[in-house]
């Protein structure tokens, strides 16, 4: 039972580390700094771990990463959306 704690512990602080980057993406509207290379390797990890905690029924691992998955697309979506505008 330790280690589930240990895993929801990880996952918050790992989840929530995207939370400030997601906000300020979607408050500016503007995604400049972050590398579509690094948004989309770390949303395939992510999906790949989300996989894997699906495969080993670990709630800790479901949770944490479907919701960075979300905050993922939503930095992806940001960065999709200003690439197609002139001038980036």
């Amino acid at each position: 039972m330790e280690t589930e704690y240990i895993g929801y512990l990880a996952g918050i602080l790992t989840t929530f580390a995207f939370l400030p980057q997601a906000l300020r993406m979607i408050r500016t509207r503007q995604a400049r700094d972050v590398s579509m290379t690094w948004a989309a390797s770390m949303t395939a990890g992510v999906f790949l771990w989300l996989c894997y905690g699906v495969m080993k029924q670990s709630l800790p691992m479901i949770a944490a990463n479907g919701i960075t998955m979300f905050l993922l697309f939503v930095i992806l979506f940001v960065k999709i959306r200003e690439r197609g505008k002139p001038g980036s």
